[in-house]
């Protein structure tokens, strides 16, 4: 697809596209759970035996980007290699090896005039997930589409088309082998801005929209389409060290919070820490986190204890850095933690460190959030690490889905009611 192609085309390549997929969803809906595992065996395989042209196409992609002069934080999400090549392959593997939820029955019960209802597990239908930069999330996407009965578009960003290019036609080519419908996967040209105009505008035909990417990106999404979007905006996740916490314990969680992919939207973007820690605990921060070159943004008191901080105000703390720059702020004890999180917290994920039962119960139940932990990283927000293979995003909204949106989050349910004869009275 070029700039020129004419508006008309655009609106006929997507219709055609959604009509495809709506025709596959009626038979990937009542496909045998061992089909749909096959098939996702053989898209493992296929991406392992064709890793080599995937990290060609993503070299070309990844040399673009950085020619155009973009960030490493987005480079690292655009860039592959053999390793996450194969966590790619890994995760089609367990997927594969989940329980299927399509017809799964979730209760029934007998009504007193003798009909009996069922509440069943079904696919949703057509899912179209738009996203930005990151081509790993074509293989996580197709996958978790397929094994929950649903038909898959894919518009990725144009930065990464040749990366999603060659993963979508190996997962597609794999997929048809092993007796999955043609329409099971697509991937739209991303190089045409229309064509994402165009798909959201197709409510008639696309059942569900998950925007994967920057806030701005999914507020767009939001605001320009009237299907149902799964929602997550941004991740200002926090860590809050108590006064009683393992210091030694908090100072690994906040570096693998931070650091470890600090791009991430489960990377820690603050940290709080309980005013009697604070004099022990931050120094030992800046020691730790500084060789690693991460920057602090702190309160007038973290200033005075960590004199290289550079001084914040209140509107440092709803940023998401995304980088290797960490928001510090001294509280006055976990209720002061728990209104900061409130205030700026984006629902993502939230953490306390801390040696008291009495505190981590009372932060797990005034905490909200989609994952809320006691001494553990932020970054375990995954479907991977929560055991669900992995996730076509992760909502920080409350209907529906929130948290890790993995397989059974990408059906909904029907009422099966078996009579015989019974009339309403």
């Amino acid at each position: 697809m070029t700039d020129e192609m004419r508006p008309e085309d655009v609106e006929r390549l997507v219709a055609e596209t959604c009509r495809r997929a709506r025709e596959a969803a009626r038979q990937l809906a009542r496909l045998e759970s061992s089909v749909k595992a096959r098939a996702l065996e053989a898209m493992a395989a296929g991406l392992r035996g064709g890793a080599e042209d995937i990290l060609t196409a993503n070299a070309r992609d990844v040399a673009d980007s950085e020619a155009a002069g973009r960030s490493a934080a987005f480079v690292d999400r655009l860039r592959l290699d053999p390793k996450r090549i194969d966590g790619m392959a890994q995760a089609l593997g367990e997927i594969a090896l989940l329980s299927d939820p399509v017809g799964s029955v979730e209760s029934a019960w007998r009504r007193p005039n003798g009909i009996e209802i069922s509440r069943v597990r079904v696919p949703i239908g057509v899912i179209a997930v738009i996203y930005e930069s990151r081509p790993d999330v074509t293989s996580d996407c197709a996958a978790l589409c397929l094994k929950s009965g649903n038909a898959c578009i894919l518009r990725g960003g144009s930065e990464a088309a040749r990366s999603s290019g060659a993963i979508a036609g190996i997962l597609l080519t794999r997929g048809i082998e092993a007796g999955l419908p043609r329409g099971f996967l697509q991937l739209v040209p991303a190089q045409d801005r229309g064509t994402l105009t165009a798909l959201l505008r197709r409510e008639d035909l696309i059942d569900l929209v998950v925007p994967r990417g920057g806030e701005g990106l999914i507020r767009h999404v939001v605001e320009t389409t009237r299907i149902p979007v799964i929602k997550q905006y941004k991740g200002v996740c926090h860590v809050y060290v108590h006064r009683d916490a393992n210091l030694e314990m908090a100072l690994s969680i906040c570096e693998n919070a931070k650091c470890q992919r600090p791009a991430t939207c489960n990377a820690m973007e603050t940290v709080l820490v309980h005013r009697e820690a604070a004099p022990r605990f931050l120094p030992l921060l800046a020691e730790r986190l500084g060789p690693l070159g991460v920057t602090l943004h702190g309160c007038p008191e973290t200033c005075r204890l960590v004199p290289a901080a550079k001084l914040a105000d209140e509107s440092t703390y709803d940023v998401e850095w995304l980088d290797l720059e960490l928001s510090v702020k001294v509280v006055d004890g976990l209720e002061a933690a728990a209104d900061h999180i409130a205030a700026h917290g984006t629902g993502h994920s939230e953490a306390i460190v801390t040696e008291s039962y009495g505190a981590a119960e009372r932060f797990l139940r005034e905490v909200d959030a989609a994952a809320v932990y006691v001494n553990a990283s932020t970054r375990l927000t995954d479907g991977g690490q929560f055991g669900l293979g992995a996730e076509i995003g992760i909502s920080t909204q409350k209907l529906h889905a929130r948290g890790p949106v993995g397989v059974r989050e990408l059906t909904t349910c029907k009422y099966v009611i078996r009579g015989s004869g019974q009339l309403r009275q």
